[in-house]
């Protein structure tokens, strides 16, 4: 176990200061639960209810994805430790992809679709207006004027494994 110390000495104020500590930690270390994120902040100096950090994660957009070692872990969105480069494990993951107008609908294994979504709502891809991901199932709905052959180009860069499908 880490015992690094992630606080700094500069003056901030306090849920500033816990931000931080809490990006550097899901940054540096993969951590799968509030209970081992808290025990890990406690190391840090940093005191806080499980109730705080929900509200803590949810306003940083913490997101959970599939770990080989410890089954999820919390990632920040644009988190540079993944940045637009997916592991193929995850990748590997969608099932099919089949559209319908301006509607792309992505079927993952079950579990997957919102890990799969994290890297396509982070990339920014100009032809998605919006999307929503379920447990397998992510729909990507498109902008005007964009059409699947765009879109796939794009997703070929993000996941190349999906040429296979």
């Amino acid at each position: 176990m880490s015992t690094k110390n992630y606080q700094d000495d500069k003056p901030m104020n306090q849920k500033a200061q816990r931000l931080s500590v809490i990006r550097k930690i899901i940054r540096t270390e993969h951590i799968s639960s509030q209970e081992e994120l808290i025990k890990r902040l406690e190391e840090c100096g940093v005191q806080i209810t499980q109730s705080t950090l929900s509200r803590d994660l949810k306003y940083m957009h913490v997101a959970k994805v599939p770990n080989k070692e410890k089954g999820y872990v919390y990632v920040l969105p644009n988190n540079t430790r993944n940045d637009h480069v997916v592991s193929t494990n995850i990748s590997d993951n969608i099932t099919d992809i089949a559209f319908s107008g301006n509607m792309c609908v992505i079927s993952t294994k079950p579990g997957y679709a919102s890990a799969i979504s994290v890297p396509i709502d982070s990339r920014g891809i100009s032809e998605v207006l919006g999307s929503i991901a379920g447990d397998n199932t992510i729909l990507l709905i498109l902008r005007e004027g964009f059409d699947m052959e765009s879109l796939m180009e794009q997703l070929y860069m993000l996941f190349p494994s999906l040429r296979a499908l």
